[in-house]
């Protein structure tokens, strides 16, 4: 029976569940894989801190090198989170010979080109199925499942936090702050929720399946990024008097002027598969050219569906399975700015209810090229501020930004800044 002595890089949450997964499961893995896995040491901050019953404490060590550089370690996990610390920690694992596992998807996002040359300098592996989607077997999909497709679009719902805020939102009609205090409650968002509700948790992951998928460098920086603070009561309301959902949605699509790739909140459908998606769960939509969608869908976030990805990344490299690192095509395709995308739009006015104001805003919407579909105006009392819903046929980011801008500059109409939201149908 061959054995595998791991080493492990972070005791949090999902670090504590993977020890525990391979203590308890062991002698699964032997049976089904012939193979012991045993984690010889754990790198930790303290390692005087009180932690769970079932460790054995003389495995930790605060020495990044008794890990790192102990030639008898196999394997290497990586779970400290952050970018700076953790590249640190997984190019060094490599120059020492050792691949690595990996669930951080900030350091992949923002570091990944680098370190998948290193990798590839060096010869070694990086696995990193936890990074996307929890225990959605997303990376493994692409690699194998759909390894004969060029994926042409990805939808995903990648953010269990902002998810379940809007789902509390629609369903029960509650406010957002009450929502993500319910979040937090029930562990579902950290005490600091920033990543989550500014959309850059989501950002990272469609970095890393865009980069992936299309075969193409995808900087961080270039990922247009938009969060749910600002969603309101209201836009849920109004959504559905449509037939729409709102969701935070990551959108990477390839197409020939260059790759979309934003995450923002959205107007789907109520017949859209996603907008079906309730909770912490996720999902992502692939479309690729032959076997057309394909949906995953799965608990997106949590140490025990987050563990089973990295376990099943320790099983792949034990079966000597190769990560695929991704490719890139010699070909340089740019990703588009968010002013040139073509897209339709839920706009939310808040105006002085007098004559003339929707002939006033229908006119400069049109001067601009933005033609409307819908409208929905309550109940008028004179001289108050009221809602004026609009939804729009296809027009180009750029128009609806000018138009909008120049409605709110005009004070004597405009009360409030103008919410707007796309629409992916």
């Amino acid at each position: 029976m061959r054995r595998v002595s791991i080493g492990l890089l972070g005791l949090g949450q999902i670090g504590s569940e993977v020890y525990r997964v391979i203590s308890r499961k062991r002698s699964l893995f032997q049976k089904r894989y012939d193979v012991r896995f045993d984690i010889t040491k754990i790198l930790v901050k303290n390692t005087k801190k009180k932690r769970f019953k079932s460790l054995d404490s003389k495995l930790l060590t605060s020495k990044p090198s008794d890990v790192l550089k102990d030639p008898s370690i196999d394997l290497v996990i990586e779970l400290v989170g952050g970018v700076a610390l953790a590249k640190k920690f997984v190019l060094e694992a490599f120059r020492n010979g050792k691949d690595v596992v990996t669930a951080n998807k900030a350091l992949l996002a923002e570091e990944g080109e680098s370190i998948y040359k290193e990798a590839k300098k060096l010869g070694r592996q990086i696995f990193f199925e936890a990074s996307v989607g929890g225990g959605i077997p997303v990376i493994k999909s692409l690699r194998e499942g759909l390894a004969a497709n060029h994926i042409h679009s990805i939808l995903g719902i990648i953010n269990g936090t902002s998810n379940y805020i809007l789902t509390q939102m629609s369903q029960h009609g509650v406010d957002f702050d009450v929502a993500l205090q319910e979040a937090q409650a029930k562990g579902y968002a950290e005490l600091d929720p920033t990543f989550d509700i500014e959309g850059v948790d989501a950002a990272h992951k469609i970095a890393i399946l865009a980069r992936y998928s299309f075969e193409q460098k995808i900087p961080f920086k270039s990922v247009d990024c938009e969060g749910i603070k600002h969603i309101s009561q209201h836009d849920i309301d109004f959504a559905k008097r449509f037939g729409y959902s709102i969701k935070l949605l990551a959108i990477a699509k390839k197409q020939k002027d260059g790759i979309e790739a934003r995450v923002q909140p959205t107007l789907l459908p109520n017949n859209h598969i996603l907008a079906k998606v309730d909770g912490s769960f996720n999902a992502i939509l692939f479309e690729g050219d032959e076997v057309g969608e394909v949906l995953l869908y799965g608990k997106g976030a949590g140490p025990e569906p987050t563990a089973s990805a990295v376990l099943s990344d320790v099983i792949d490299w034990a079966k000597g399975i190769r990560s695929n690192l991704p490719r890139t095509s010699k070909s340089q395709v740019k990703v588009k700015s968010i002013s040139s995308i073509l897209s339709r739009y839920y706009l939310r006015f808040s105006v002085i209810d007098k004559p003339g104001t929707l002939s006033y805003i229908s006119g400069i919407l049109g001067k601009h090229n933005v033609s409307i579909s819908n409208v929905i105006q309550t109940e008028k009392k004179s001289g108050t501020t009221v809602p004026l819903i609009l939804l729009t046929y296809k027009g180009h980011e750029a128009d609806i930004r000018t138009a909008v801008k120049k409605i709110d500059s005009n004070r004597s109409v405009i009360r409030e800044k103008t919410r707007v939201i796309r629409i992916e149908s």
